[in-house]
């Protein structure tokens, strides 16, 4: 759990959304959700985007996201 130095207080992590609905789809980015711990941002991205019945929908924190091409 990421916290603030200052407060002592839990920090919000971004994590992207990833999911498909059939089993042989792609992972398609599907939005993201902000939560202290890996655990509540599964918990988050299940409730915010159930609007489908999903294959496989997995969450990745941000900061793990690596660029390719650099934006300039």
């Amino acid at each position: 759990m990421n916290t603030n130095h200052l407060t002592g207080a839990a920090t919000d992590e971004v994590y992207e959304v990833f999911a498909k609905i059939k089993s042989e789809d792609t992972l398609r980015h599907i939005g993201n959700v902000s939560a202290p711990s890996v655990e509540l941002a599964r918990v988050y991205a299940f409730a915010t985007f159930q609007e489908f019945t999903w294959a496989e929908m997995i969450v990745a924190p941000r900061r793990a996201i690596v660029s390719v091409i650099p934006i300039v």
